[in-house]
């Protein structure tokens, strides 16, 4: 990762179109040779950049690379999300759409995908896989048009980081046409996180609920022994 990128700031506009481009290349070799420095030295070959710089855009090597990869991806969705008519869908729609959106993207990529969530489950790349995690599931909620700041804002990333997780493994052995099971499954887990507002809803009634009847048996027992 780059000075630049670690303090926050943007990468120049002509650096960050090398990387995508070498992304893109990588990936076709990805397949064949993993998210190494093989598969980065032939894209460089591929789009006649030299090696060096190839080296120097990704240090960390498959670590940077990943994680480049899934940043382009956000990009790209976010991209076609802008142009999309979400201001006509349900929020649940939205997010459906976010989702589908990003994996129909990359469903030639799906065995790069693969190689890299085997990476990203390592131990010591837990901090990078939540990190990407959450600006994926965070775009897709800002394209939603979620602006909340309370703990809600939290809460929906969280549930969402779930439906996300859950329906990536699902498609990426998913054969059927146009991703119909992916979709279908995507609808039965959105379906299983509404039910998490009224399940709260129904505990904070009965939060409310049990102080008043606890008072009033308190009232009855002593009434009871003083009877007695």
């Amino acid at each position: 990762m780059t000075k630049a990128e670690t303090a926050g700031g943007e990468l120049p506009e002509d650096t960050r179109e090398i990387r995508d481009r070498l992304i893109e290349a990588a990936v076709t070799h990805v397949p064949f040779d993993g998210w190494t420095r093989t598969a980065l030295m032939r894209a460089a070959d591929d789009l006649g950049v030299d090696r060096k710089d190839a080296d120097a855009l990704f240090p960390g090597a498959a670590r940077d690379m990943i994680a480049w990869h899934s940043k382009l991806a956000d990009r790209r969705m976010m991209a076609a999300l802008d142009t999309a008519d979400l201001d006509s869908m349900k929020i649940r729609e939205r997010i459906a759409a976010a989702v589908m959106t990003r994996l129909e993207q990359n469903a030639q990529d799906r065995e790069a995908i693969r190689r890299g969530l085997a990476i990203l489950s390592k131990p010591q790349n837990a901090g990078l896989a939540l990190q990407l995690l959450y600006r994926t599931v965070d775009d897709m909620w800002f394209a939603a048009g979620d602006r909340s700041t309370d703990w809600n804002f939290y809460s929906k990333r969280m549930l969402l980081s779930g439906v996300y997780s859950s329906t990536l493994l699902y498609w990426l052995n998913d054969n059927s046409e146009g991703f119909a099971d992916t979709r279908a499954f995507l609808a039965r887990r959105i379906d299983n996180v509404m039910q998490v507002p009224k399940v709260k809803a129904r505990v904070a009634k009965v939060a409310d609920f049990l102080p008043a009847r606890l008072r009033a048996f308190r009232s009855f027992r002593g009434g009871m022994r003083g009877a007695g």
